[in-house]
């Protein structure tokens, strides 16, 4: 009915892409911060500005990261290094955290000004996972993950949530590291072979697979479905209701 194996008996879903838009939000916002580094890079080397590529360098780079891993993983692409810098530093320009904490002030601004929208295939792929009566979770590297899942109006439907918040409180590596999805399947009672990942970033399917869950699905939002599937994608769908196609 779901389009997985029976062996399956709960299902691990990231936020961005995968339920929500704010994959489109998250790559606006760090357009914006970087783009900011970027041009005063160039200004001050008197070179010329490339900007941030809201595909390409956000899917290969920063999607389904944790922040400051996005920040570090898409400088050392540009071979751009600044100082780590803390997490209470001020949103700019002059550290890692700095650069972090700015996209962060950029997405939160972004979420309050247009709000939160849940794909409707996702919604219906919720409605039939909530009536065969399977576990649920969400597991998102995001610090803002609950307030984002109350905004779309979706929080009701998950057992558990695992996120930038519970990762940092417990020392859990961010994706590509399986951890957070372990640790979901844990809260849950289900060993990882019993659980599906649904993931939308190349980062968050490596996990998936590095994890050995029952069978991980790649949702491609962003054209990238051969990439999915080299990185351990069982399966690679376009929208989670195409899953329902089978029922």
């Amino acid at each position: 009915m779901l389009g997985l194996p029976d062996s399956v008996s709960a299902l691990l879903f990231d936020l961005d892409g995968v339920l929500t838009e704010t994959d489109k939000v998250h790559a606006q916002a760090w357009r914006e911060a970087f783009d900011k580094l970027l041009r005063e890079q160039a200004d001050a080397e008197g070179t010329h500005f490339v900007p941030f590529d809201p595909v390409s360098d956000y899917d290969e780079y920063v999607d389904g990261k944790p922040r400051y891993d996005g920040v570090r993983s898409f400088l050392q692409s540009r071979d751009i290094r600044l100082p780590e810098g803390s997490e209470d530093d001020a949103p700019g320009l002059g550290s890692i955290h700095a650069v972090g904490n700015l996209k962060n002030e950029l997405v939160l601004a972004l979420i309050e000004r247009d709000g939160v929208a849940a794909y409707g295939g996702s919604m219906r792929y919720l409605d039939a996972v909530r009536e065969a009566g399977l576990a649920r979770a969400v597991v998102s590297s995001s610090a803002n993950c609950r307030a984002v899942l109350k905004s779309a109006g979706i929080a009701g439907y998950f057992d558990t949530v695992v996120d930038g918040v519970v990762a940092e409180r417990e020392g859990l590596a961010g994706k590509p590291a399986p951890d957070t999805f372990l640790k979901a399947a844990e809260v849950l009672g289900v060993p990882a072979a019993g659980a599906a990942v649904f993931e939308d970033a190349l980062a968050g399917v490596q996990a998936g697979h590095d994890g050995h869950f029952g069978y991980v699905v790649g949702v491609d939002r962003a054209g990238q479905a051969r990439e999915l599937r080299e990185h351990g994608a069982d399966r690679v769908v376009a929208d989670l209701a195409d899953l329902l196609v089978e029922a």
